[in-house]
């Protein structure tokens, strides 16, 4: 194993680079403070910054700690969608119609810092806009739940949990 994360380094330049937009597809949404930043920043620079989540849970403790960080993610300007006709397994990111990535490698501390991931750069390729025709049909098939997590500062007991959760996260 060596030290380069090159999974959350190609994210993260894709991020930098994004002028238009950049959208992502992950399964599971489990993110360093320094990823959460990057995708605010890009947000708030104007940036049309999307990521879609599944709607359907395959692992319900995952699914609560992806959902702890909505709020934080929608308060500065990232919409999140939901796929709702199943469980979304796909590993996309595609940046304004220049870029994309297709493989293993999610938006999680596993697939960063724990696992060997695989996946394909790709640029100024005609898969890029068959990747970005997919993203469309996705995000019709998904419900954008960003305005449910928009201003959410109450405490209850699930959103306790969630936290709690969240401790742990980069054990998930």
């Amino acid at each position: 194993m060596d030290s380069i994360l090159v999974g959350e380094n190609v994210y993260m330049n894709l991020i930098n680079a994004a002028q238009k937009y950049i959208w992502f597809t992950t399964p599971y949404l489990v993110i360093t403070e320094e990823m959460k930043r990057m995708l605010i920043l890009a947000a708030r620079r104007g940036v049309d910054v999307r990521i879609i989540t599944p709607g359907i849970p395959d692992k319900k403790l995952i699914y609560n700690v992806t959902r702890s960080y909505y709020d934080e993610l929608v308060d500065g300007g990232v919409r999140i969608f939901e796929y709702t006709p199943g469980f979304l397994h796909t590993k996309d990111c595609l940046c304004d119609g220049r870029y994309a990535t297709c493989g293993t490698i999610n938006l999680d501390f596993r697939s960063f810092y724990h696992h060997f991931e695989d996946g394909v750069l790709m640029m100024d390729t005609p898969a890029v806009g068959q990747i970005k025709e997919d993203f469309e049909k996705t995000f019709a098939a998904s419900e954008e739940v960003t305005e449910a997590y928009r201003n959410i500062r109450k405490v209850s007991p699930h959103r306790l949990w969630q936290m709690i959760l969240r401790l742990f996260s980069p054990l998930m």
